[in-house]
């Protein structure tokens, strides 16, 4: 347990230094005057990327709980492996269809 938890805290810690120095470099960037059509194409791909950043991760989410929900009704001796993969199959149902939405939407 407590592996988990500094683990957390140090991805949480790793992840928003990331997004912090990314900005301050990009902004860096644009008040010097190094921003040319090249660099503005890369900033607009990260931006592209990020945009249904929030879509994928909340249907991951949704589809994990509801898998949660689902192995709740389900009886099953302790060492079945059913809820492992009942679990990985609607995490990857999640994201399979936010990369249909997503290419949809590119398209």
């Amino acid at each position: 347990m407590p592996l988990a938890i500094f683990g957390g805290l140090g991805g949480s810690v790793y992840f928003f230094v990331r997004v912090m120095t990314d900005y301050i470099l990009k902004k860096k960037m644009i008040e010097k005057g190094f921003v040319n059509d090249e660099t503005q194409a890369i900033f607009k791909q990260h931006a592209a990327d990020t945009k249904y950043s929030s879509l994928k991760w909340g249907l991951i989410i949704f589809f994990s709980g509801l898998s949660l929900i689902i192995m709740e009704f389900i009886s099953v001796r302790p060492e079945s492996p059913l809820p492992y993969g009942l679990f990985a199959v609607s995490a990857s149902l999640g994201f399979l269809i936010y990369y249909y939405l997503v290419r949809k939407e590119v398209k």
